[in-house]
């Protein structure tokens, strides 16, 4: 049995070392690889990957399998049903290759507080399979903000696209803005005047289905607010009849009684009348036809016309419908859930693999087709649009697989072999013929390549400087990890402004600290509710700076054995030592800062950092007396600073404000100030932006720089 398995072993893979060479195919075996998304393109990469030489791989997802699945995920049979997608691919993926080792996690990859950028930095490259947008960015984010390499896919039909993605050499998935999500249709169209199939099927999935059987809404609350303010009373009236009415078929629908005549009698034929009633509505429009089930049922009125459509499609679902056909599927369908409201359930939602909701969508959409003079269409195409569906097809998927996994082997081989260059005939970087595929519908050119772009410099993903602290946050202050991610050399803390974010939400930031706020740098992250997995971002006040984005990751379990952290005291050139803090782990070396491009234009192009700005106001300042609570400057702009002397800014609140202070004293931002740095702006020119009018009159001296001095009160 052992020489069979070594057999197999060494036969499944001597193409691929024959192809890549041994030296680059033992590079895979060692590489740690991590695939998000076991769905179409999951199952053919994971098949790929193992076949190809890899070996340690960790397959992430959320989902179990569904029926509808079984079609192109060929890892997963009926059995399967119901069971983790990664699970099960991961299972039978093993058996193509006794040698790999594949680790399952079902789980949402959104997750900061797991899956937070130290941990992205234990793999070596990401390969996305996934369909999600949002999850899509938040790990294209992960791998840039942990300098991972990555590669991410996707298909529609027989299109499909492979991207490779390197922090600062190639655009991210987000320096190009996505396309948002799906169509929306207007209230009035769907509800009154639709025109397209889809205006059916929605109507019938998203209002229908859950009038009838969905959350029972109370509209009687929201009809009496709206005759208060003075609507119009005819139509009040009206909507209250078709509420009532409505509150009576669901009352019938769970009492277990045969409701579907009641349904079909209020939907396309009271309704309808009502709608005709109001004839402005169908001055520039065909008008809508009541349906009349008894007609329907003894087979007249055959598609709207009386004539019987000749069927030529096999196929069970892709068979379109006679009209008769449709009512009949109606009634069956609307018995069906009554049933299962009477029963057991108390909601039923929508699901494109329920048949008993689809067959009603189906039929219901149909027949408001049939009212409207709309083309009616099979079960297939209304699962397809009722469901969102993108086409798959599993040939499609199989040849992207194949190109990311081409794709990883070009980085992989990029990262261990340097170009050979001198210095008369310098060699291009590996990276340099990285190239965006496509596959395109063109017959004699199917593939297409482009050379990656570089990053896009407004990106909010790309742009920063990231790094990332490893520490306890019940115990790290806010100062220990800017100021030791800074170093000791300048610029101070003081001249930057500190932002928290989530990676799952980056537009939405908290201010932490800035120049004229300092309250929080000495409490603790998890005091103000920074957690592992978040990002402290360090904002350079004057802009002279990149942003650094530090990402909060948390102790590994043998922290002890570090005994503190050494370049805790360490300057950004790595100079310096200290004892360090045990609870807190520093990058090593420390992230440089790095000049942004509009401040090395100013100072001629170099690529050399430049010194921080002079901080002139820090001369203007003197020692605060015992009862000094406010700031005075001169408004005399020809006096030197030797002859009139302004008083000291307002002194700082503690670092730890008691309870009973207010929010606008504890965050200056929220006590009128636009920002902190035109009220610095504005301090520079003169001016005194105090927090009230009162305080101001309350604290001024008559004697304060001997009378001379000038006060504005902006309240």
């Amino acid at each position: 049995m052992p020489t069979t398995t070594t057999t197999t072993v060494a036969g499944r893979t001597k193409h691929a070392k024959a192809i890549l060479g041994d030296e680059l195919h033992k590079k895979l075996g060692e590489t740690k690889v991590l695939v998000v998304g076991a769905g179409g393109i999951g199952c053919e990469l994971i098949k790929t990957l193992v076949l190809s030489g890899f070996i340690d791989i960790t397959l992430l997802d959320l989902d179990t399998i569904d029926l509808s699945n079984l079609n192109r995920q060929f890892l997963f049979r009926t059995t399967h049903i119901k069971k983790p997608k990664s699970l099960i691919a991961a299972s039978v993926a093993s058996t193509f290759n006794p040698l790999v080792d594949i680790t399952p996690i079902q789980d949402n990859i959104m997750d900061s507080e797991k899956y937070h950028v130290d941990w992205f930095r234990g793999f070596d490259i990401v390969l996305n399979a996934l369909d999600n947008l949002e999850a899509r960015k938040y790990v294209g984010r992960m791998c840039v903000a942990g300098g991972v390499k990555m590669v991410e896919s996707g298909t529609a039909g027989y299109l499909g696209q492979v991207q490779p993605i390197v922090g600062g050499v190639t655009e991210c998935f987000e320096c190009m803005e996505k396309p948002k999500g799906g169509k929306t249709y207007p209230v009035c169209t769907i509800r009154s005047t639709p025109s397209l199939p889809i205006h059916c099927v929605v109507w019938s999935k998203s209002y229908l289905m859950g009038q009838l059987f969905g959350v029972d809404e109370d509209a009687g609350a929201e009809l009496d607010e709206a005759e208060k303010q003075g609507e119009n009373a005819e139509e009040i009236a009206n909507l209250r009849k078709e509420a009532e009415s409505f509150a009576q078929v669901r009352a019938a629908i769970r009492s277990g009684g045969p409701a579907a005549r009641m349904i079909f009698d209020k939907i396309f034929n009271t309704d309808i009348k009502r709608l005709l009633s109001m004839s402005d509505m169908w001055n520039h429009r065909a008008s809508p036809v009541p349906l009349d089930f008894d007609r329907i049922m003894q087979g007249e009125n055959e598609n709207g016309n009386g004539s019987k459509q000749k069927q030529t499609v096999a196929l069970k679902d892709q068979k379109k419908l006679t009209t008769k056909e449709n009512l009949e599927l109606f009634v069956s369908s609307v018995s069906a859930l009554s049933a299962r409201l009477s029963s057991t359930e108390t909601v039923i939602e929508f699901d494109k693999d329920d048949d008993d909701t689809l067959n009603f969508v189906t039929a219901a959409s149909n027949l408001r087709s049939l009212a409207y003079g709309i083309p009616q269409k099979t079960k297939w195409e209304v699962k397809e649009m009722a469901g969102n569906i993108i086409p798959a097809i599993a040939t499609t998927n199989a040849i992207i697989a194949g190109l990311i996994v081409l794709q990883g082997v070009n980085l992989i081989a990029s990262s261990f072999s340097p170009p050979t260059s001198t210095p008369t005939s310098p060699s291009p970087s590996p990276l340099s013929s990285l190239r965006n595929i496509h596959i395109q519908l063109k017959p004699s050119v199917p593939l297409s390549a482009i050379t990656t772009s570089r990053p896009n410099p407004a990106c909010g993903i790309c742009r920063d400087i990231y790094t990332v602290v490893r520490c306890d946050p019940l115990r790290a202050t806010l100062r220990d990890v800017v100021q030791g991610v800074l170093g000791l050399s300048p610029p101070p803390i003081s001249e930057f402004t500190i932002f928290a974010s989530s990676p799952s939400a980056p537009s939405a930031t908290r201010i932490l600290a800035d120049p004229d706020w300092e309250d929080n740098l000495d409490r603790t992250l998890g005091s103000v509710n920074v957690r592992c997995g978040m990002f402290v971002n360090v904002v350079h006040e004057e802009g002279v700076w990149e942003t650094i984005s530090v990402g909060i990751g948390g102790l590994p379990p043998d922290a002890g054995c570090y005994g503190g952290n050494a370049n805790r005291n360490r300057n950004a050139e790595g100079e310096g030592e200290g004892e360090g803090i045990p609870w807190l782990m520093l990058p090593d070396p420390l992230p440089r800062l790095v000049v942004r491009k509009e401040e090395k234009e100013k100072s001629g192009g170099t690529n050399t950092p430049l010194p921080p700005p002079p901080v002139e106001r820090a001369s203007l300042k003197r020692g605060l007396g015992e009862d000094d609570d406010i700031v005075v400057l001169d408004s005399n702009d020809n006096h030197s600073a030797d002859a009139h002397p302004p008083a000291a800014k307002r002194r700082k609140t503690s670092s730890n404000p008691p309870p009973s202070t207010p929010p606008e004293r504890q965050h200056p931002a929220r006590a009128g100030f636009s920002s902190p740095s035109k009220k610095r702006k504005l301090e520079e020119d003169g001016l005194v932006l105090m927090e009230s009018a009162e305080e101001l009159l309350d604290d001024i001296s008559e004697d304060i720089n001997g009378g001379e001095g000038d006060v504005i009160v902006i309240d």
